[in-house]
């Protein structure tokens, strides 16, 4: 209720644009601060040292300027208007993701009307093979399972009727993607999870694309962790290490034939969050190649060379 709250305040009391503070945008971005999300070319991000066991990571955008301050407005602040711009950001980065896979010979996501096909979850790793010595990879892949909806979610209309999002069908490739859990005490705080609520923006986006994904947040904290803000990257991956694991159930809907999971979350700071995430999904027996992409990223993290081609 409290995410409610904020949302009917935003529409009822003036404010200015969430990206630049300018006009009367009620809690949303003006016209130039939501272009400036989608307008510079995916890229594959690196972050530098990179952490173990972390899988090929795609931003859509440098974490600054309007996507800094649009990202905390959603996330700290509760303005749940942002979630479409910014799960549209996150929806680009997993098109990037599935298109670079079938740029290196592997498979793709198969859009409606064409496109490449894709690798069962039990393909070999080759992250995990090299582990962090090796190039990383960008190959995804996924599981599926039946979701508890958020009613204030931007998820597709038949899903918040069920109140319940989309289950994997038997047979058939998808996208799944998998969001890096919020710490309870934090979802409480905020009133919402913004990266599940991210995640089910861009999976409606890739839908209607033609693209068959699935939510799956099998994801959970296993333990308490200290706040990541302020600490070294070093730090930061002593702190979540062993953090994460798959909730009861989630290993046999991670291994489901014709998977490729997706991490995603909102930004990419270290890699230390994300290289967990891989790490509690590889342990739960899905040694298929794993891809992730976040909303956002350091500017030197991004690669140089080509950008990427979306599907």
């Amino acid at each position: 209720m409290r995410g409610t709250g904020r949302e009917l305040a935003g529409l009822m009391l003036p404010a200015g644009c969430a990206g630049c503070g300018a006009g009367r945008g009620a809690g949303a971005l003006c016209a130039g601060c939501a272009a400036e999300l989608t307008a510079g070319a995916v890229r594959r991000v690196v972050p530098r040292p990179r952490p173990p066991g972390l899988p090929a990571v795609y931003a859509a955008v440098a974490y600054a300027d309007a996507a800094r301050s649009a990202l905390l407005a959603h996330k700290e602040r509760g303005a749940l208007r942002l979630a479409r711009p910014l799960g549209a950001a996150l929806a680009a980065g997993v098109r990037a993701a599935e298109a670079e896979r079938g740029a290196r010979g592997g498979a793709g996501i198969r859009a409606r009307g064409g496109g490449a096909s894709t690798a069962a979850c039990s393909a070999r790793d080759p992250a995990a093979a090299r582990g962090a010595s090796g190039a990383p990879t960008a190959r995804g892949e996924a599981g599926p399972a039946a979701v508890s909806g958020d009613p204030r979610a931007s998820a597709s209309e038949p899903a918040r009727r069920r109140g319940r999002v989309r289950v994997c069908g038997a047979g058939g490739e998808r996208v799944v993607l998998v969001p890096v859990p919020s710490a309870r005490g934090a979802v409480v705080r905020r009133g919402h999870d913004p990266v599940r609520r991210l995640a089910l923006v861009a999976a409606e986006r890739l839908r209607r694309a033609g693209i068959r994904v699935e939510l799956l947040p099998v994801l959970r904290q296993r333990r308490a962790v200290a706040d990541q803000a302020g600490l070294s990257a070093v730090a930061r991956q002593r702190n979540v290490s062993g953090a994460l694991e798959v909730v009861r159930g989630g290993a046999l809907r991670l291994r489901a034939p014709g998977c490729r999971i997706v991490l995603v979350d909102d930004v990419l700071t270290t890699g230390a969050s994300l290289a967990e995430a891989a790490r509690a999904v590889r342990a739960a027996g899905c040694h298929g190649g794993l891809a992730a992409a976040v909303v956002a990223a350091p500017r030197d993290a991004f690669e140089a060379g080509r950008a990427c081609a979306l599907p």
